[in-house]
């Protein structure tokens, strides 16, 4: 398998071969949705805590006798009912962690890069030299047709490409080695350079 290798001014340099078993695999929805759904839970931090009746300070006495006032029994001012009163199932501090074993993970990432690349959705570039400025990182956008929801995928870190396009709101930039699924699935383009690619066959035999 093919495709053709652009320059940053969109025009064809050369062609690069493809892994099949990389760029070739079937389209697995039900993984791609697992591994999505994964990666966002895992982002959760679980630290949100509030005091349930028990745990806010005071309230330790009846406000006003049980019968005979005229108004509602009440047992506590810090009953939820009350203002500065306690929270009805009071969200606690715990772990979202899901786990998905390795080959899973695999499947899914490489389900979608070639899903990407049938639907002619992945861009592949000579190289990534820019100026760190945030007009020419338009420049380039507009040359490679390639101006909404893009990923940016180079081998290493390019401190010029991160400069280039950090401005940029629709615009991510990560390298090979931790793009993953939800990167693909959240992206309209991927532009990925030569080297990445590689480097992205290399990690996936």
């Amino acid at each position: 398998m093919q495709t053709k290798v652009l320059n940053l001014q969109g025009q064809e340099v050369s062609k690069i071969t493809l892994s099949d078993e990389v760029f070739k695999a079937p389209y697995n929805e039900a993984l791609i949705h697992q591994a999505v759904v994964c990666y966002l839970t895992n982002q959760r931090q679980g630290t949100k805590s509030t005091l349930t009746r028990s745990e806010v300070a005071g309230g330790g006495r009846k406000p006003w006798r049980q019968k005979g006032t005229g108004r509602a029994r009440q047992g506590s001012i810090r009953s939820p009912q009350w203002v500065h009163g306690g929270v009805v199932f009071a969200p606690k501090p715990r772990d979202f962690e899901k786990k998905m074993n390795a080959q899973m993970r695999r499947g899914a990432f490489i389900s979608a890069l070639s899903t990407m690349m049938a639907e002619k959705a992945i861009i592949v570039v000579d190289d990534m030299s820019i100026e760190p400025k945030t007009k020419e990182a338009v420049k380039v956008l507009d040359a490679l047709k390639a101006n909404r929801n893009v990923t940016v995928v180079t081998d290493g870190v390019n401190e010029n490409a991160l400069r280039a396009f950090s401005n940029l709101a629709d615009v991510e930039v990560t390298t090979a080695d931790i793009l993953n699924t939800y990167d693909l699935v959240s992206s309209d383009y991927v532009v990925i350079t030569k080297d990445a690619i590689k480097k992205i066959e290399e990690g996936n035999k």
